[in-house]
């Protein structure tokens, strides 16, 4: 399964009143393994951005005054994440910006290149009710390091939350599962087993351990006053008797 950890930086908090997004960080699970491949872009936004906004990313006009605008990154937005499930905290923020940037250029909604979403932030508040579920709260309840995080970055958020994901869910899928299939994400060929065909050995009780599991039913009858269970006989035992 492939999947798409996505995280955004913006010029605050609401596109429906013109707020632009400036920066995009992508990262790329294969079968639950970081690939190593991500993608990556700052975007001029063509408008100032809130001063509220920059304390939280450290993301000013004038680092961006020579970055792409979103139209000229777009194609390389959408074929990353073509018909992969998309990971993201607070989905619908994202997701709203992105829709914005695709239809401000009269493309199709950008979730639907996307097979699924998750959204991570529902999925914790689930698991952990009545808590903070902030991305860096997360880190701390999982133990996923982000001490070198000291502002907001795509990139960067991308990255843990993919460590805080893999984290989430580990306990979801069996041993088989989560175990690559036949091929690992350096090329490398691992083989697997195949147990369809494999029948478990039935190992029977010789006559001794029978009989000394017998003695000891015998003994716990013997304390009970003989009203253990395993002595009454049933209606068919008895007209067989």
């Amino acid at each position: 399964m492939r999947q798409i950890v996505l995280d955004t930086e913006t010029t605050g908090l609401n596109h429906a009143t013109g707020d632009r997004l400036i920066e995009i960080g992508c990262v790329e699970l294969v079968n639950r393994r970081l690939t190593g491949r991500h993608l990556h872009f700052y975007v001029n936004p063509e408008r100032d951005i809130h001063e509220d906004a920059i304390a939280v990313h450290g993301i000013t006009l004038d680092f961006l005054a020579d970055k792409p605008k979103f139209a000229e990154v777009v194609n390389e937005v959408r074929d990353f994440v073509q018909d992969a499930e998309l990971i993201i905290h607070n989905a619908p923020f994202d997701l709203g910006f992105l829709d914005m940037e695709f239809q401000r250029l009269d493309l199709p909604p950008f979730r639907q290149h996307a097979s699924n979403v998750i959204d991570t932030l529902r999925e914790a508040r689930q698991m952990f009710p009545g808590k903070r579920n902030s991305l860096d709260a997360l880190c701390d309840r999982l133990g996923v390091s982000n001490s070198h995080r000291t502002l907001h970055g795509a990139l960067l958020d991308a990255e843990l939350l993919a460590e805080v994901y893999l984290a989430m869910t580990r306990g979801q899928n069996s041993l088989v599962i989560d175990m690559l299939d036949g091929a690992t994400t350096d090329g490398e060929t691992r083989s697997t087993a195949d147990l369809s065909a494999m029948t478990l050995p039935v190992l029977l009780a010789s006559e001794e351990e029978i009989s000394a599991h017998m003695g000891v039913l015998k003994e716990l009858d013997k304390a009970s006053g003989g009203k253990t269970v395993w002595q009454e006989a049933s209606p068919a035992e008895a007209a067989t008797q």
